[in-house]
C-alpha cells in the first residue's frame, strides 16, 4: 500500500489542518510515492522500538519525533539516533498530535477509560458531570489508569463538574469552566493560580493520559488493508 493513500485516510480521520501552529503533525519521514508492507502504531519511538521494525514499515506516532527545526545531526544523540536507523531500514513516519488530541483521543480516554458520560468536547478539553466527592473522583482515576499516587490539588469536597485534557494541559488552566481538570505536568505556579480561583486539580500524568492512543486509533486502521502492530513505547519515567 503506497504511504499516500494511509496519508489520506488519516487526514480524512483525524484532519492535520486541525493541528496547533507549533505542532508538527503530518508526513515526519519518509515520501508519498514509497509502499509500506507494514504498519506500527505507538505514543512515540525508541531505540528499542525502532530495532523490532521491519524494513519498508511505517510508523504512526502520537508524539512527532521532530518538533523544532533541526540544526544538525549528531547520530549519538536522540532525535538523530532514531532517525539514523529509519532511514537504514528505509521506514516511514505520520504524527498525528494536537489534531487527533481534538478528534479521538481525549474523547475516548475520558468515556472508554475513565468512564465519564454525556461528554462534551470543546477544542483540547472534554467536559462531563459527575457526582461524587473529590476523594471518591481521585480512587476512580487511580484504578482506571492502574497508578497508585497522583498529584493533586483541592479546593472542593464536592465535584459536579470535570474538565479533561491528555497530554500536558495546564496552559489551559485560565479556560476551564469545571470544578475539577484532569491533565498531566502541571507546574508549580499553575497549581497556586488554580488553588486561587477554586479549581481542583488532578494531575494525571502526560504518558498514563496518553499512553491509549494506539488503543484509540486501533479501529479505524482496520480499514487499511496493512498488518497492523500495536507497539508502544515506554514511560521515560519511573516511581519509586
Amino acid at each position: 500500500m503506497r504511504l499516500r493513500e494511509i496519508y489520506d485516510f488519516l487526514d480524512t480521520l483525524s484532519p492535520f489542518s486541525l493541528q496547533e501552529k507549533w505542532d508538527n503533525s503530518g508526513l515526519i519521514v519518509g515520501n508519498f510515492d514509497q509502499e509500506v508492507s507494514a504498519l506500527h502504531v505507538s505514543l512515540d519511538i525508541d531505540s528499542q522500538l525502532i530495532e523490532q521494525v521491519a524494513n519498508n514499515s511505517l510508523i504512526i506516532t502520537h508524539h512527532p519525533l521532530i518538533f523544532q527545526p533541526l540544526s544538525r545531526l549528531d547520530f549519538a544523540l536522540y532525535p538523530a539516533n532514531i532517525l539514523q536507523k529509519m532511514v537504514q531500514k528505509n521506514i516511514s513516519l505520520i504524527a498525528l498530535h494536537t489534531n487527533f488530541d481534538k478528534t479521538h483521543l481525549n474523547h475516548f480516554v475520558a468515556k472508554e477509560i475513565l468512564g465519564f458520560e454525556k461528554i462534551v468536547s470543546e477544542g483540547f478539553v472534554c467536559y462531563s458531570s459527575v457526582t461524587c466527592s473529590f476523594e471518591t473522583l481521585v480512587n476512580r482515576i487511580k484504578k482506571a489508569l492502574h497508578v497508585d499516587i497522583l498529584k493533586t490539588t483541592q479546593t472542593k469536597e464536592f465535584i459536579h463538574t470535570v474538565a479533561l485534557t491528555t497530554g500536558s494541559g495546564g496552559d489551559l488552566i485560565g479556560e476551564i469552566k469545571a470544578d475539577c481538570f484532569l491533565s498531566g505536568d502541571f507546574k508549580y505556579h499553575q497549581a497556586l493560580a488554580a488553588m486561587e480561583n477554586g479549581l481542583s486539580l488532578i494531575d494525571i500524568g502526560h504518558y498514563e493520559s496518553e499512553q491509549y492512543f494506539a488503543q484509540a486509533i486501533a479501529p479505524h486502521l482496520k480499514n487499511l488493508s496493512l498488518q497492523v502492530i500495536m507497539s508502544n513505547s515506554k514511560n521515560p519515567f519511573q516511581y519509586k
